[in-house]
């Protein structure tokens, strides 16, 4: 009876790089509208917004969450579009991890 061989080719998986998107405290901005952004925008929970709210706040910048390059600036970009559709000033920005 003669040896089946099954030779696979060799995949190579590239996972994309991954950015940081990090939201940043400003005099302004309310907690409440901080909390309505994390949980819309970045699907947080209620606990981890007012957490996340809560460290922006103490610390003046945190990380809301890790994406590839394309997801992390359309939640910059929709974070911003709202915020200023809403009158306040916050802001968020992209960094490599």
């Amino acid at each position: 009876m003669p040896t089946k061989v099954v030779v696979e080719n060799d995949v190579k998986v590239i996972t994309p790089k991954l950015y940081k998107v990090v939201l940043l405290n400003d005099d302004y901005t309310t907690f409440d509208f901080v909390i309505e952004i994390l949980k819309t925008v970045f699907h947080k929970s209620e606990e981890e917004a007012i957490n996340i709210t809560l460290k922006v706040d103490r610390e003046g910048s945190a990380v809301v969450g890790v994406y590839p390059y394309e997801i992390a600036q359309m939640k910059v970009e929709k974070t911003h579009t709202l915020a200023r559709s809403a009158g306040f000033p916050l802001r968020a920005r992209i960094e490599e991890v």
